[in-house]
C-alpha cells in the first residue's frame, strides 16, 4: 500500500472512531461533520432510504431520545480505499440504558460505509445498516454475534 493510501485509510478509520465518539456523547453536531450533506442512508428504520443530512440526523435524534446513556461499538472494520472514494464494512452495536431505566445489550448489525473525498476530507456519502432475516418466517434475526 502506498504512503498516500495509508494516510487516507488512517483518516477514514479516524472518521469511524468519531462516529463511535459522537454517538456515545449524543453529539449531533459532531456527527453532522462526518456526513456529506447529500448522504443517502439505508438505515434499519423505515422508510427504505433516508436522503440528506437532516434525515440522517433525525434518525440519530430518535436514538438519543430513547437512550439515557448510549454506548456504540464497532468491530471488524475492513476498508478499501481509492483516490477519492472508499468503502468499509463491519459490525456495530448500540447498547446502554433506556430512558425508562431498562438496560439493553442491543444487537449486532451489519454496517457498510461509503466515503467520498472532498477537499482532503473523507465524508460518508452512503451508509447501510441491516440485520439478517430468516426467509421462512420473514423475521429479522437479532441474536447473532460476530
Amino acid at each position: 500500500m502506498s504512503a498516500h493510501r495509508e494516510v487516507d485509510e488512517a483518516k477514514i478509520r479516524q472518521q469511524i472512531e468519531k462516529i463511535v465518539e459522537g454517538i456515545c456523547a449524543k453529539d449531533l453536531e459532531g456527527l453532522r461533520r462526518l456526513y456529506a450533506t447529500d448522504v443517502v442512508s439505508f438505515d434499519v428504520e423505515p422508510p427504505l432510504q433516508h436522503v440528506g443530512i437532516a434525515a440522517k440526523l433525525k434518525n440519530w435524534t430518535k436514538v438519543f431520545t430513547l437512550f439515557e446513556d448510549v454506548h456504540y461499538e464497532f468491530r471488524d472494520l475492513t476498508l478499501t480505499v481509492g483516490d477519492d472514494v472508499a468503502f468499509g464494512h463491519g459490525f456495530g452495536r448500540l447498547s446502554g440504558t433506556l430512558k425508562n431505566g431498562a438496560a439493553t445489550s442491543g444487537m449486532w448489525v451489519r454496517a457498510t460505509f461509503c466515503f467520498r473525498k472532498t477537499d482532503d476530507h473523507w465524508l460518508i456519502a452512503h451508509d447501510q445498516v441491516s440485520v439478517p432475516f430468516d426467509i421462512a418466517s420473514g423475521k429479522g434475526v437479532a441474536d447473532l454475534v460476530p
